[in-house]
């Protein structure tokens, strides 16, 4: 099938799976997993799960990568590894809110990058669609941490900009550019390479990076039960196999910075998925933010080819 007509269909699916990804993350943490633990077995559980087929099927491509395709892959890999681990790593020192709002920003690194990096004009319209799904995000981020008592009260910005908090919400910045890194490399690097070589790549390097992280961080992936490792599988299976792949898959077609509008989706697929599975009913502040988002992504798609 033409994959201009898969493409927004695609999209869809994959955003909705990479919205499950804090519903399973939030069902192993219950069991008492670290973070660290989760996303370090998400990316070696992936990696096994792709194997077979890239080791059957792509095994004389892989031989035939270039010296340079086999740097941009392990960066690319590394670039993933270094986005979760520090990501993960800021809900530790600031507010998950605070960390949704500054990850959020990687698309505005995307678009700046992309001209000079992949030669991918950025029209006007587009950089208006990628303001405003910014923005969407940043409300859906804030409206967790702002409540109504007489009046909608947040906290304030000095709470955020220093101590602990400001080094949490500098590690989700790193996360926010490491993501960069990963979205550029990858188109570049799928122009001329297969979706299963490039994933198996990638999805193995960043798996061996966050397994030393999380051995070096003193934390182990033994000891816990059967339910445990099944949430983590479906976190691998579910969010990484299908939502990242098909991210990955549409880097072939679309520009990097169109692809990373459309993962801001991602907290619109979380409410609605929290609203059916946890009860969660969203709050004015989603809802509005979730509006800006899809206005946002329909705009930024306007002009891609």
């Amino acid at each position: 099938m033409n994959p201009r007509l898969l493409l927004p269909i695609s999209l869809i699916v994959a955003t909705f799976a990479v919205s499950t990804s804090s519903i399973f993350i939030r069902f192993a943490q219950a069991d008492g997993v670290p973070s660290l633990v989760i996303a370090a077995l998400r990316l070696t559980f992936a990696t096994i799960l792709i194997a077979p087929l890239a080791l059957t099927r792509h095994l004389d491509e892989i031989k035939r990568l270039s010296r340079t395709e086999v740097l941009l892959g392990v960066f690319s890999g590394i670039f993933l590894a270094v986005h979760f681990a520090t990501w993960i790593t800021s809900l530790e020192y600031t507010t998950v809110a605070s960390s949704v709002v500054f990850v959020g920003t990687g698309p505005l690194w995307v678009a700046l990058l992309s001209p000079l990096l992949l030669k991918e004009h950025v029209s006007r319209i587009a950089v208006a669609g990628l303001v405003l799904a910014v923005i969407g995000g940043m409300v859906i981020g804030l409206g967790d941490a702002c409540a109504w008592k007489s009046g909608l009260v947040c906290p304030e910005l000095s709470a955020i900009m220093q101590g602990r908090a400001m080094w949490g919400n500098f590690l989700a910045l790193m996360g926010a550019w490491a993501v960069t890194g990963y979205l550029v490399i990858g188109r570049k690097l799928r122009a001329g390479t297969s979706l299963i070589s490039y994933i198996f790549l990638v999805y193995g390097m960043a798996a061996i990076i966050l397994t030393i992280i999380m051995f070096a961080s003193g934390n182990t992936p033994a000891g816990f039960g059967p339910k445990t490792y099944g949430w983590i599988f479906l976190l691998a299976a579910i969010p990484q196999l299908i939502g990242h792949t098909t991210y990955n898959w549409a880097l072939k077609y679309l520009t990097a910075t169109l692809v990373a509008v459309t993962v801001l989706g991602e907290p619109i697929g979380s409410a609605t998925l929290a609203f059916f599975l946890l009860n969660e009913t969203p709050s004015l502040m989603t809802i509005t933010g979730g509006i800006l988002i899809l206005l946002g992504i329909f705009l930024s798609s306007l002009r891609s080819k």
